[in-house]
């Protein structure tokens, strides 16, 4: 379904895109691959010179490998198109700083503290800050129960996702119909407490 109309008649000037694709690999980690790209629907007049329509002003590429406790275990950039050739597109080996984050504790944080202002591009750190909510969408079926599991006791585990948005709220009518066991009343949901599941709840909460 779209946007509805906005009310004004209007002329596009500027598209930004963002992919990220996420590869398990033969090794038992994770690969998610994102890239961003600006194009303009004019000739840009950038201080470098002229950029036609359509020809990306930025065409910029993140790699970051994950293991399945979301540790970066290796990150690779590189710039395919940058407003400054020859010093927009030598940041890359900068993003190796990423190393040793964890994307679900303090992630976003860290990424400024290490790459912010000139030690970075100021749009792959924008890019990278996608990368968390991502994975976890890429570990949800694979590495993440988002049905019913049993613990190690035998105890039921309530699937990772519950409580964790407006159609998953623990007293909303979707977690009566499909997830009944996990329904409560308002004042229960206050004192039920999400972040024990076994996949670093507490953590992905922190991804700022």
């Amino acid at each position: 379904m779209p946007l509805p109309p906005s009310g004004a008649k209007r002329v596009l000037k500027h598209t930004r895109a963002i992919q990220v694709q996420a590869y398990s690999r033969d090794d038992g980690l994770w690969d998610l691959d994102a890239r961003i790209m600006d194009t303009k629907s004019r000739p840009a007049e950038l201080a470098s010179g002229v950029r036609p329509a359509g020809m990306p002003i930025h065409d910029l590429w993140l790699r970051i490998t994950i293991d399945t406790k979301l540790n970066i275990v290796a990150a690779d950039a590189i710039s395919d198109a940058v407003p400054y050739a020859g010093s927009c597109d030598t940041v890359g080996p900068q993003y190796s700083r990423m190393v040793g984050l964890n994307l679900g504790r303090g992630f976003r944080a860290a990424l400024r503290q290490r790459l912010g202002g000139g030690d970075g591009c100021a749009h792959l750190t924008e890019l990278a800050q996608v990368v968390p909510t991502a994975a976890i969408q890429a570990f949800a079926g694979d590495v993440i129960d988002t049905l019913e599991g049993k613990n190690e006791d035998g105890s039921v585990q309530m699937p990772f996702q519950l409580g964790r948005c407006h159609a998953l709220k623990l007293d909303g009518s979707v977690v009566a119909k499909f997830y009944p066991r996990w329904a409560v009343t308002p004042a229960a949901e206050e004192r039920h407490d999400v972040s024990h599941h076994p996949f670093q709840s507490a953590s992905i909460r922190k991804l700022a």
